[in-house]
């Protein structure tokens, strides 16, 4: 059976068991998130191992930004499922007096989840957590990028569960076929330019999607700010998986007056962190070939690079700083998503916030200061997904506030409830008893019954 007749099969079945209710039991989602979280926890070293192979990343590194905030959306979704699942009231009006008005969260259904190499493993299982949370069945499509964690993945989830209920299908699965299937849901992480081909094939079904995508998410540095903290933050932000995060500091703009110092710091940050990159084992890679050299052509288009050396063989780019850039440049066209850092100098923040606003929005921005005015100037004028004051990245890692992006940087939000919300459909439902009928409402109608609708609808709206 080849690839595309295999989905349909298996998206058939998932739909026939969806319809026969077992997955809105409230008792089997949470039996499914215990068993998630059970295989995961029984599969730790494993999931370290594959991430190292792929990425090279440090065990810390990688129990930190992706065991530990799958193991929070679980707890949290653990915790809370059953009073998230329950109907809640909702405040009635005079045209619904006097009945009782719910909004009840339903389950979509089918769900595609498509997700990247960049942290495989968190943002492949975060949103299959608030889909299982939400009562859906799963599809879910790893990246044939970072091909051993994906692997291991699909042997866990469908080892672990019926698929029937969740299916991993094979990474390397061709996306006509995936995307040539009925699902009733599609969420989506990656690149704004397959974000495209995924929302024009759900618009032949009119699918609802989330994109979680990428974009140029600026770090502003002001005359006010602790630059020695904006400096050993920034690098932290900047140097996570090697750079190749969609919320990583993309750039910074730094006040003329600060900016010498700014990167004095941060090549003294470095220095101290990453000391001999290319041959530090807790230093990440480049995940292939295409972009090891994508980064290197960039690096090439400037004339005042710091840094810049790499290794072909271990695909490794050591952090590199481009004192002299400019919203011009070739670097600033596109998403880096590596260790590249260039630093734009400013003046005027009027200036600087209506240049960045002249652009796509970026899924994140950061400001460092210590005018709390500027702050939320900064907040108010530029629009975003989400980002902080004074640091950098750690809004993604709280699943008390949603995560997501606006415009190019994507659509829709997860994390905790947000998740859960995402992967329902909220369904409103006006409950009336029949010993109480208001006659004023039927047929027919004369002027005083006008004038007295008039009057109630106006007086109590």
């Amino acid at each position: 059976m080849d690839n595309s007749k295999e989905l349909k099969s298996i998206i058939k079945n998932q739909r026939n068991f969806f319809n026969t209710n077992a997955t809105k039991s409230v008792e089997y989602r949470l039996r499914m998130l215990q068993r998630l979280k059970k295989i995961i926890s029984d599969n730790e070293d494993k999931i370290l191992s594959v991430l190292h192979k792929d990425l090279s990343k440090s065990k810390s590194e990688a129990y930190m930004t992706e065991i530990a905030m799958v193991y929070a959306e679980l707890d949290e979704a653990l915790k809370n499922v059953r009073s998230w699942s329950r109907p809640q009231r909702a405040r009635g009006t005079i045209g619904t007096f006097p009945a009782k008005n719910y909004i009840f969260s339903e389950p979509y259904g089918i769900v595609l989840i498509i997700s990247p190499w960049n942290y495989p493993f968190n943002l492949a299982i975060a949103p299959l957590i608030a889909a299982i949370a939400a009562g859906n069945c799963a599809v879910i499509k790893c990246s044939k990028e970072s091909k051993y964690t994906s692997n291991l993945i699909k042997e866990i989830i469908n080892n672990t569960f019926d698929k029937n209920y969740i299916y991993c299908v094979e990474p390397d699965i061709d996306y006509n076929d995936m995307l040539s299937q009925r699902y009733d849901y599609i969420f989506f992480t990656g690149s704004s330019r397959v974000g495209k081909i995924i929302m024009n094939a759900a618009s032949e079904n009119l699918t609802p999607v989330s994109l979680e995508l990428g974009g140029k998410c600026p770090c502003i540095v002001d005359e006010s700010a602790n630059i020695r903290v904006a400096a050993k933050r920034i690098v932290w932000g900047k140097l996570l998986n090697a750079g190749q995060t969609c919320v990583s500091v993309d750039y910074v703009a730094v006040h003329s007056s600060v900016k010498e110092k700014l990167i004095r710091y941060i090549l003294k940050e470095i220095k101290s962190r990453y000391k001999d990159a290319l041959n530090n084992n807790n230093y990440p890679r480049i995940i292939n070939g295409h972009h090891y050299k994508r980064l290197l052509n960039l690096i090439k288009a400037e004339d005042n690079i710091i840094g810049g050396r790499a290794d072909e063989f271990s695909k490794k780019i050591e952090p590199t700083v481009l004192p002299e850039a400019d919203f011009e440049d070739e670097i600033m066209k596109e998403e880096i998503f590596g260790p590249l850092l260039p630093i734009i100098e400013y003046d005027d923040i009027k200036k600087l916030i209506r240049t960045i606003k002249e652009r796509e929005k970026p899924l994140a921005c950061y400001v460092f200061t210590k005018d709390e005015k500027i702050a939320r100037h900064i907040i108010k004028s530029i629009s975003y997904g989400g980002g902080c004051v004074n640091d950098v990245v750690l809004h993604v890692s709280n699943h008390y506030m949603p995560f997501g992006g606006v415009g190019n940087s994507g659509m829709g939000s997860y994390h905790g409830k947000y998740g859960f919300d995402t992967f329902s459909h909220k369904k409103s439902v006006v409950w009336n008893e029949t010993i109480l009928d208001l006659p004023i409402r039927y047929a027919p109608f004369n002027l005083l019954k006008f004038r007295m609708l008039k009057y109630i609808l106006t007086k109590f709206r």
